[in-house]
């Protein structure tokens, strides 16, 4: 499906959140699901992205797990273009990686933002 020129994930299916307990097969298990989810969204074709988003994901699963000795939550989001991959420590930290495409340089363009924000343990 598409959106203008976007890739689009099939309707219903742009969310995913998975919560993993704190070992270290979890960051695969984050991993393989990232994987799994784009390609089911019909997002692997685009470039790199599954490799990159795999890579971001399994180093903010393994930070998580370091630094706050508790599982994580993983979640994704796909919409208009953008997808965005989420990992929240049970403390509360997120980091997050948005990936997308946009009108912005000349008409076309794509952008990966990483950012992180703390908030309440969930």
């Amino acid at each position: 499906m598409l959106y203008g020129s976007n890739p689009q994930p099939p309707m219903g299916a742009g969310h995913l959140s998975v919560e993993y307990d704190p070992c270290p097969s979890a960051v695969g298990e984050a991993r393989a699901e990232v994987r799994r989810q784009l390609e089911g969204w019909g997002l692997a074709e685009l470039d790199d992205l599954v490799d990159v988003a795999e890579g971001l994901v399994s180093e903010f699963a393994t930070d998580a797990l370091r630094r706050a000795a508790r599982g994580f939550r993983l979640t994704l989001f796909a919409a208009h273009g953008v997808l965005r991959c989420e990992v929240r420590d049970g403390v509360g930290k997120t980091v997050w990686a948005e990936f997308g495409t946009c009108g912005c340089v000349g008409g076309s363009g794509s952008f990966c933002r990483l950012g992180s924000y703390s908030g309440c343990a969930w």
